[in-house]
């Protein structure tokens, strides 16, 4: 019987592939293992290290891919290495069997890894290669080109637990308050009946069987999923989550949303477009109230535990229970942050800054390459609005009196509106890449 849950040997995974560049090295933490991610130009698929020289232990995520060789080179002193952490040179060695004698010695930690379902996944634990090889990847089958959906992606950091995040996905009864006017209604809102119809180690199960029929799948350590038929009509949408623990307070979400239906809208509609106006307004919503949730709870189960923290009367709040119940028994209601050597005591505060805890460029934007790209041109046509103003005003200042009225007045009013469209671009969608205030009492 199992009785210890183990968090390392588990596959993660760490990032949409279409989100990463492969011209440089991207840092990641995950359980507070700092990685880095990198693509050697001779191979298909990305490589992660531990982000960590054996030189001098500098960070190779500052590092950069050598344009010669095609290896991950640390900007300190310019070691190299290849797709599997071996050491291929070092500029100081004055003798180049320093290198070859020495390759056991100078490797990089190289960390198992796939590709699968558009992300990439990581193996933790390095001395246990074979089990990673046997294990399955906790995917979802709604994702994948012969499934008949249609999905999008995106990746967040957030200011709070891993344990807060799972909590909160596992709460769909939340939605039409935390998110009314951007997924939800708080009028009307009616009881959950949540059935838990399976609890292992491994998988826990929940059913809702009035209104729209939904399975829940929490597949320990991160993949948390939502299944939900509409009726008889055929008509499927998932909510794929894999809450990922990063360190102590924070957590990072990668979500992908599969649907069966609409599937000629999904092309047509920019993924920035929907992370802009729907996705980050769901985290925004949940960031204000999880970060002080987590904070009175840590500082009350320093006298108690949940249990007593915690007033769950109704079914609603079944799958949490659950939840809490599985952390308790499997990992003694705590994160193995000790075996990575961080204090986790005390960790969880309330961030007044607003800016700060709601900060969309650092916790996504940066991440997200459709984010990014749009941030980029939204930026450049600004520009080119500013420019197209200051030309055309100059132009028209130094026409004749006849051609003023016959050419200027049209190209002064073009003018003017390329400056109205460059006001909306700077006050309105600019904005929404880096910080809108989320404010409940206003939704």
């Amino acid at each position: 019987m199992q009785t210890e849950f183990n968090f390392f040997q588990h596959w993660y995974p760490v990032i949409p592939i279409e989100d990463l560049d492969s011209q440089r090295p991207t840092p990641i933490t995950i359980l507070g293992m700092r990685l880095v991610i990198w693509k050697p130009k001779s191979s298909d698929t990305y490589q992660v290290f531990l982000d960590q020289c054996p030189h001098r232990l500098a960070p190779l995520s500052e590092g950069r891919i050598d344009d010669r060789t095609g290896n991950l080179m640390c900007s300190y002193h310019g070691w190299q290495f290849d797709s599997q952490g071996i050491c291929t040179h070092i500029p100081q060695a004055e003798n180049p069997e320093i290198v070859s004698k020495n390759k056991d010695n100078f490797c990089v930690t190289c960390l198992p890894i796939r590709q699968a379902n558009d992300l990439l996944w990581v193996w933790l634990d390095t001395n246990s290669r074979e089990i990673a090889e046997n294990t399955s990847l906790p995917l979802s089958s709604k994702i994948g080109a012969s499934t008949g959906f249609v999905w999008s992606s995106m990746v967040r950091d957030l200011e709070y637990d891993w344990q807060t995040l799972v909590e909160n996905v596992a709460d769909p009864s939340h939605v039409p308050f935390a998110h009314h006017g951007v997924q939800g209604n708080r009028e009307k809102a009616t009881p959950i009946p949540i059935q838990i119809s399976q609890s292992t180690a491994n998988l826990i199960e929940a059913t809702i069987e009035k209104g729209l029929k939904s399975t829940i799948t929490f597949q320990p350590p991160c993949r948390l999923e939502y299944s939900i038929t509409f009726g008889n009509s055929g008509k499927q949408v998932g909510l794929v989550t894999y809450c990922i623990p990063v360190s102590p307070g924070k957590s990072r979400i990668i979500a992908q949303f599969p649907r069966n239906f609409a599937k000629t809208l999904h092309h047509f509609t920019p993924r920035w477009w929907n992370h802009i106006t729907e996705r980050n307004l769901v985290l925004d919503g949940d960031m204000v109230l999880l970060q002080q949730q987590e904070y009175l709870l840590q500082q009350r189960q320093t006298l108690g535990s949940w249990k007593t923290a915690y007033k769950m009367p109704t079914s609603a709040d079944r799958l949490v229970i659950e939840f809490r119940q599985w952390f308790d028994k499997y990992a003694q209601g705590k994160l193995p942050w000790d075996k990575v050597g961080i204090n986790a005591l005390g960790y969880a505060k309330i961030n007044q800054n607003r800016e700060e805890v709601l900060n969309r460029y650092k916790q996504h934007t940066q991440h997200c390459s459709s984010c990014r790209g749009a941030l980029k041109n939204i930026q450049s046509l600004q520009l080119f609005l500013l420019a197209y103003f200051v030309i055309i005003v100059t132009i028209v200042a130094l026409m004749p009196d006849a051609s003023r009225v016959k050419i200027g007045i049209p190209l002064s009013i073009s003018a003017l509106l390329g400056l109205g469209i460059y006001a909306i671009l700077k006050l309105w969608l600019e904005p929404k890449f880096y910080f809108i205030d989320y404010i409940h009492a206003e939704k």
